[in-house]
């Protein structure tokens, strides 16, 4: 018997056909911004390292929150930028600093109609620009940080944010929120953690949107790009002290990381195309060498394939309306 030769182009013909038989897909509701608001600003404000992102003030926040929300995001992310800073990073734990005032900003917004998200760590509001408070030897204290933590996530749950993102990469940061939030009566704030969060190259244009102070690295509390094996070992830890979903940071050079994960949890994955990966694809763009409406949406639909569920990306609502119009 001989068969006939299969001809795998058959199911590529046609858009209706290439539709049918697609694999992976990618909704609005997926998609979660992160925004910025910076304190003392009256009007919003370019971001140089990253074009078409803004820090804002608090008037374009709730502005901008509400035409993501309009336009189907499935949530924002915030991030604050403080006036000043201090070595303990007293702005983030301060409930009338920043983000948690924008916190209440845009939940009186958009109530429920969308997930809002916090930023839970320092590195935004310390003098030094660490994601923790310092010991006397410079290193980043992991125990006193914890407690900064706890009060921090008390603070953001009280001005009414539905997760709070643990972002710092200190040993037991899950557990130490997930107790304060619980032992404050906040048993319903979920924990969007951190859980494999890179050391990686491309941070830099977020760390000009935030102003960052750093100096040096965070090598010593990050993970290292070569291991895959110790993200599944964060994640499970995460995991274990209460983490509702965990997410993967950068996302595009560690697809292979977003796979193992999402392969081995039984928790939704997250993933952060982060700033370097968006800044790339616009200067790409810019220099007229991309398709930039086909290269945000291949970025993100590999993203998906890898296997999250959830992918936090400066592209949200960009990406929203190229799906909506290939429809």
């Amino acid at each position: 018997m001989t068969f006939p030769e299969v001809r795998l182009r058959r199911l590529r013909r046609t858009e209706s056909l290439r539709r049918l038989v697609g694999e992976t897909t990618l909704a609005p509701r997926q998609l979660v911004l992160p925004m910025f608001v910076r304190e003392g600003l009256t009007q919003a404000r370019p971001i140089a390292s990253m074009p078409g992102v803004l820090q804002h003030s608090r008037d374009s926040l709730r502005k901008a929150a509400a035409e993501a929300v309009q336009a189907g995001v499935g949530g924002l992310m915030l991030f604050g930028v403080p006036a000043r800073r201090d070595e303990a990073g007293s702005g983030g734990t301060d409930p009338d600093g920043v983000l948690n005032v924008a916190i209440r900003d845009v939940v009186a917004e958009v109530g429920d109609d969308t997930v809002v998200m916090g930023d839970l760590c320092l590195d935004e509001f310390t003098s030094h620009g660490h994601c923790g408070v310092l010991a006397p030897d410079g290193s980043v204290d992991n125990d006193a940080t914890l407690a900064c933590y706890a009060e921090m996530a008390r603070a953001q749950a009280a001005a009414g944010v539905h997760l709070v993102g643990t972002s710092g990469m200190m040993d037991g940061q899950v557990g130490a929120v997930r107790r304060a939030l619980d032992g404050a009566g906040h048993t319903g704030v979920g924990i969007l953690a951190y859980a494999a969060k890179y050391a990686s190259a491309f941070y830099g244009p977020f760390r000009d949107a935030v102003e960052s102070a750093l100096t040096g690295d965070r090598r010593s509390y990050q993970q290292d790009p070569g291991n895959a094996r110790e993200a599944l070992r964060e994640v499970a830890l995460d995991i274990a002290e209460g983490a509702d979903i965990v997410m993967v940071k950068p996302a595009l050079p560690y697809l292979d990381v977003i796979a193992s994960v999402a392969s081995t949890v039984d928790v939704p994955v997250a993933a952060y195309q982060i700033s370097g990966e968006y800044s790339m694809v616009e200067a790409a763009v810019a220099n007229g060498w991309l398709d930039r409406d086909r290269a945000i949406l291949e970025t993100l639909t590999s993203i998906r394939r890898a296997g999250a569920q959830i992918i936090l990306t400066y592209w949200a609502v960009e990406a929203i309306r190229l799906l909506r119009a290939s429809y």
